[in-house]
């Protein structure tokens, strides 16, 4: 069974399955977020929304490099969890099916493609504490136990 956080769905309302993969990318002692800056601002994991006929790992490539402008090298599954949640950009109520990885940052090439995104490195205790939702949260407080 796959761990739930957040809210529960709601009752009578419809979601949408949106699988997305999101890495953990540490490097010299820090870690690679991106901040989403928009109607709801946060700190996320780099990573987003699988495409239909895309693989995970395509995906995450595509999303990091996106999000951050980086490429990576050596993704490695972790885990996943799930979260209902609105995803305003969309307009759209998602069961987010989140498959996490540890990849490595290997060279930026470029600042982020993805609109009102801002790549942020930041010492993995102030990522822990300023992560915008508890399933990131959680697989970066155990991937630096």
């Amino acid at each position: 069974m796959i761990r739930r956080f957040g809210a529960p769905p709601q009752k009578g309302r419809t979601y949408t399955r949106r699988p997305g993969a999101y890495a953990i990318l540490p490097r010299n002692g820090r870690v690679l977020l991106t901040y989403q800056h928009g109607l709801d601002p946060e700190f996320q994991l780099p990573g987003g929304g699988i495409d239909p006929g895309e693989s995970p790992l395509r995906a995450l490539h595509r999303e990091v490099f996106e999000e951050t402008g980086w490429h990576i090298a050596r993704p490695r599954r972790i885990g996943a969890f799930k979260r209902f949640v609105y995803m305003p950009e969309y307009t759209l109520w998602a069961e987010k099916l989140c498959h996490i990885y540890v990849a490595h940052p290997v060279r930026s090439v470029c600042p982020p493609t993805e609109p009102e995104h801002e790549s942020v490195w930041m010492t993995p205790q102030q990522a822990i504490a300023t992560i915008g939702n508890d399933g990131d949260c959680m697989f970066l407080t155990h991937f630096y136990q």
